[in-house]
């Protein structure tokens, strides 16, 4: 016996989509790359969102079994809606992933994390064969950190820590991120929370610095990986 769908709405992204013909494109061209039998390492954001949707109706075309692993709640009661079915990093390994960015550089060096599932994507990101990142013209950039902070993943308790050793590595700005919709700060699927943090200059060395840093669970930043740019 199934669960009706009476929570799960009909796909809808909770905001307008920018450049949604262009991401739709890249959605199409990814959606291409499916093969039966795929373990598929989901992203988050609205290109992923576009993504899954055409790779739903490509599995519901061709009667093909694929597996997805969701880097966010809101992607897996997607994949449920759609219903392509879900595991975890524990349970199986992903052939391919396929993820969003904030910004690229050209260097391919990425920012990630305005839907605070960094850790998530990034665990995705190491563990595949191939990654593929989806991106419109209006993600790259010379200098990363010309649109968009840093997001750090912090553990709780750790906040006043992590914010006095930012500032001791010359962060300019830092903004504990709030919710949108509820009252307080944003929560990860971790249970953590977000600080927004600005640097006048990102070099190879940050990502690293950044997570030595006791408390620091995650960063948005993803320097030297290799990443397919699809676009």
């Amino acid at each position: 016996m199934n669960w009706d769908k009476e929570l799960l709405q009909k796909p809808m992204w909770k905001e307008e989509i920018k450049n949604r013909e262009k991401k739709e494109q890249v959605a199409k061209k990814i959606a291409q790359r499916v093969q039966d039998g795929d373990v598929i390492g989901f992203g988050s954001g609205s290109t992923s969102y576009l993504t899954a949707i055409e790779i739903a109706h490509k599995v519901k075309m061709e009667n093909l079994k694929i597996t997805a692993i969701p880097t966010s709640y809101e992607m897996k009661m997607l994949c449920t809606y759609l219903e392509i079915p879900t595991a975890t990093l524990e349970e199986k390994k992903p052939d391919w992933c396929f993820d969003g960015a904030d910004e690229v550089d050209h260097d391919n060096w990425l920012i990630k994390g305005r839907g605070a599932a960094m850790f998530n994507e990034k665990l995705n990101i190491k563990a595949s064969k191939e990654v593929y990142i989806l991106i419109d013209e209006s993600k790259i950039v010379n200098k990363l950190g010309t649109n968009f902070p840093i997001p750090v993943e912090c553990n709780p308790k750790a906040l006043n820590l992590v914010k006095e050793e930012l500032y001791k590595m010359g962060a300019n700005t830092i903004e504990l991120r709030l919710a949108l919709k509820k009252d307080g700060p944003v929560i990860t699927e971790n249970g953590n929370l977000i600080l927004d943090v600005r640097f006048n200059n990102i070099d190879e060395t940050l990502e690293k610095r950044l997570k030595n840093i006791t408390g620091v669970i995650e960063t948005g930043l993803f320097i030297g990986y290799n990443v397919n740019i699809v676009k």
